[in-house]
């Protein structure tokens, strides 16, 4: 079972906590993952669990997520805000560290790793390259639109996770069942009656509508990672496009392709997970 924990960080003139599970001996080789836009850091339990024997694994809820502190301002969920809040949980660490990152987790994995005398040795990107294609990013600001703010059932919200995630590969109901368990947050509907909604702030969708979505050219960034990296891409992704991925690989990355998966792996399938251990313990 995982072992909770937090990290405070100072954003604006406030601090607030980031919330973190954590697997594995504190004294082995660190590893963090981190999530997608819409998702918490139990996602990566299968994998976390995977991993144990070898690393201590640890998965924190972005601000806004899970059971991270929501923020005052919406339009403050973005990139960089990220990175302030996980550079406070590297220096928690104070150790050299391998990344793994789904979707904007390897977006701030990729601004890290590109810092100067970064703690990352190793990066695993999933489903996220330098080339962000706008089509995918309005595809991704729609279904967040059109999400209900309140489920009258944990199975309603549950084929709501299936319906919207469908990308994330052929999972089994109880892996279904997991991801909705941690993506819901019981609230009281206005008659009193129970419900559940998405275990995120709504306002993390401000920034995406702020703006018209447009193809994000992050090449620059990739230039300036100088260690190992492995690329996973769902082969059906609209978001990691062949040509990005491609170029990925001839820039010295490693390549992994989920068949049955878009954006992006849920990586709870044991070929996935044996990928990755082995990039890391390659290192």
């Amino acid at each position: 079972m995982p072992r909770a924990g937090s990290v405070n960080y100072l954003f604006g003139t406030r601090f607030y906590k980031m919330a973190y599970a954590e697997f594995g001996n504190p004294a082995a080789p660190p590893v963090v993952c981190v999530h997608g836009l819409t998702r918490t850091g139990r996602d990566f339990d299968p994998l976390a669990e995977a991993l144990s024997d070898r690393f201590h694994v640890i998965c924190p809820d972005l601000p806004g997520r899970g059971k991270s502190e929501w923020l005052a301002d919406g339009l403050a969920y973005q990139p960089p805000t990220y990175v302030v809040a996980l550079a406070h949980l590297l220096a928690q660490i104070n150790r050299p560290v391998a990344w793994i990152g789904t979707s904007l987790g390897g977006i701030c994995g990729m601004m890290i790793a590109a810092a100067q005398n970064t703690p990352v040795t190793r990066l695993v990107l999933n489903d996220i390259g330098p080339f962000i294609p706008g089509g995918a990013l309005a595809r991704i600001r729609d279904y967040m639109s059109s999400a209900p703010e309140r489920f009258p059932t944990m199975a309603a919200l549950t084929d709501h996770i299936r319906q919207v995630h469908a990308p994330f590969g052929k999972l089994s109901d109880e892996q279904w069942e997991h991801l909705a368990r941690y993506s819901a947050r019981p609230v009281p509907d206005p008659a009193g009656q129970g419900g559940f909604a998405l275990h995120y702030d709504p306002k993390i969708i401000e920034p995406m509508r702020a703006a018209v979505p447009m193809d994000v050219d992050m090449w620059p960034l990739w230039g300036m990672i100088h260690l190992p990296r492995l690329v996973i891409r769902g082969a059906h992704s609209d978001l990691l496009l062949p040509d990005t991925y491609e170029r990925m690989l001839k820039e010295g990355a490693e390549g992994y392709v989920v068949a049955d998966a878009g954006h992006a792996p849920a990586l709870m399938d044991y070929e996935s997970q044996a990928r990755i251990k082995a990039f890391l313990l390659a290192g």
